[in-house]
Parts: structure tokens; C-alpha cells; sequence
């Protein structure tokens, strides 16, 4: 199994009629992850705290229509977080967020996981907003050292970061319990480190994702491969760095798997890859099913 902790929120998507129109989207990068897996064939859980609001039991919708475990769910009578995306004219998305006394963000830590649990994966708002980001900081702290394979997403969204000094020295924290570490461009530059300072500190891999001109591994034993993105129509990249860490997970989590491991990295990225390019073809997070990778 593998759990997911992270936020579920609703992105109000703009479309273009009427003009200014918002169209409520589930989303969250731990929720487009959790679902991403689900659609893969992965057996998977979500560990949060979710609304008991009408958008909160949406969420839920989602998550079990995928197959995915809400046991892990907490739930709470506190709205559901809103992020509103506003879209470049490459379909990139910038965000604005309504945080306030929100569910997700009061998440408390949870006792053991499954004994199944072979992977933990966290990221993005979850790991900013407190008090809840101590208790995800703590989950993975936790699962780390019993032998959990562990990814970070840490989807970096400035607009939430009210000390961008202290949020870079925490990330470095984290970096000695996490085994992959995956990262846009756009948050490598934000966070202003390097490759080799991050392998040193922990993960056995990091993966570089450069949007359109695809991703990049590097790992712990000096190994570094590329891949391209494959051509498509770009609705909007909404989900798509999510997704990529659905398809590194299924991969890498699978028996036998695992970052330290003999990993065909070349075909891991290009099955990842792949996955996103079908996401951005669609509006909205609305990663692939299996069947369509075939």
C-alpha cells in the first residue's frame, strides 16, 4: 500500500464561458496524487483531514471512485481550503488560496499506519500551514525510520510561505527521512539549492521536472538520465506534477522496487512522463486510468 497525506481542496478553475466563470474543481497536489495512483491500479490510502461540508463529501466521492482507502481520513465541521488558479497562455497555473481556519490544515498526527504501508508520499500546502504541517513533518519523520520508502512533492506555492528563510532551512530538515525527492524547475529555483547538496543530505534520487522539456534523475550513485515529454495539445498542466509522482511511486513502490534498488530509471521517467503529458490534455487535475498507457 501506499498512503498519501496532503491537503484535498477545491481549485475554482476559470473557463471561458461565461467570461470570469470559476468551474469548483477537486484538487490539492497529495489529492490529484492519491487519485493519480488510484486510476494506475495502485493500491493506495489518503491520510488528512477533510470537510464535513457539501465540498469536503465531494472530495471523498473522488477519492473512493478511484479505489482509494479513506480510512486515514480525519474529518472535521471546518470549510474546505479554495484555490483559485489563474492559467498562462502556455496553460501553466499560478495560485491564490482561502486558508482560513480550513479542515486540512488541522490534521493531526495519526497512530501507525498499515502494516502493508510501503510507501509514504507528502507534499505542497500540507507541509506550510500549521498546525497540521508539524504533524505531517512528524508523519514522515516517523515512517522514515521504520524503512517506508518516502517521497517529497514540495510543490512550492510562495503566496503561502510567510518566511521564505525558514520554510528553505525547513525543507533541508526533511531531506534525511525522504528516499526520492521530486521537484519542479520552478521550485528548484524558488528553493535555490543544487542537486549534489540535496543527494547529500538523504534522498537516493532526485527527479527534476522541466514541464514541456520533460524530466531528469539523478541519484545517489552518480547515475543521471533524461527524458523527453511527449507532444501533446495543452489544455492546462494542472495535476501534471502530481501525476508524475502517482507514476514514480507506482513504480518505484512496486515489489521489488525502490529508489536504492536496480531501477530502470530511463523507462520510470518515460512511463511518468507519459502519464503527465495525458493530464495536460485534459482541464483540470484528471490524471490517466492504466488502460490508457497501455
Amino acid at each position: 500500500m501506499i498512503v498519501v497525506g496532503g491537503e484535498a481542496l477545491i481549485d475554482l478553475v476559470p473557463v471561458a464561458l461565461p467570461p470570469g466563470a470559476l468551474l469548483p474543481r477537486p484538487g490539492g497536489g497529495p489529492y490529484n496524487t492519491a487519485v493519480a495512483l488510484g486510476r494506475l491500479g495502485a493500491e493506495v490510502a489518503f491520510c488528512s483531514r477533510v470537510s464535513r461540508d457539501g465540498f469536503g463529501e465531494g472530495l471523498l466521492a473522488g477519492l473512493r471512485a478511484a479505489g482509494v482507502d479513506c480510512s486515514l481520513v480525519q474529518r472535521g465541521p471546518e470549510p474546505t481550503t479554495l484555490a483559485v488558479p489563474s492559467l498562462g497562455p502556455d496553460g501553466s497555473a499560478a495560485y491564490g488560496f482561502y486558508v482560513e481556519g480550513t479542515a486540512d490544515r488541522l490534521f493531526r498526527l495519526p497512530g501507525a499506519l498499515p502494516r502493508e504501508a510501503r510507501a509514504l508520499a507528502l507534499g505542497t500546502c500540507s507541509l506550510v500551514l500549521e498546525p497540521g504541517a508539524s504533524a505531517y513533518e512528524a508523519l514522515l519523520r516517523r515512517e522514515a525510520g521504520r524503512g517506508l520508502l518516502t517521497l517529497l512533492d514540495p510543490n512550492v506555492r510562495p503566496a503561502l510561505v510567510a518566511d521564505p528563510t525558514a520554510y528553505r532551512a525547513r525543507f533541508l530538515g526533511w531531506l534525511p527521512s525522504v528516499s526520492v525527492l521530486k521537484l519542479s524547475e520552478a521550485d528548484a529555483d524558488w528553493l535555490g539549492g543544487r542537486v549534489a547538496d540535496w543527494l547529500a543530505a538523504g534522498p537516493s534520487a532526485v527527479v527534476l521536472t522541466r514541464g514541456a522539456q520533460g524530466m531528469s534523475v539523478w541519484t545517489r550513485e552518480g547515475e543521471r538520465y533524461s527524458v523527453p515529454s511527449p507532444a501533446v495539445a495543452v489544455a492546462d498542466t494542472i495535476g501534471a506534477g502530481d501525476t508524475v509522482s502517482a507514476a514514480l511511486l507506482h513504480r518505484l513502490a512496486a515489489p521489488g522496487g525502490g529508489p536504492a534498488g536496480a531501477v530502470d530509471w530511463p523507462e520510470v521517467l518515460a512511463f511518468a512522463a507519459r502519464a503527465a503529458a495525458l493530464t495536460c490534455t485534459r482541464t483540470g487535475a484528471e490524471p490517466p486510468y492504466a488502460a490508457e498507457l497501455g
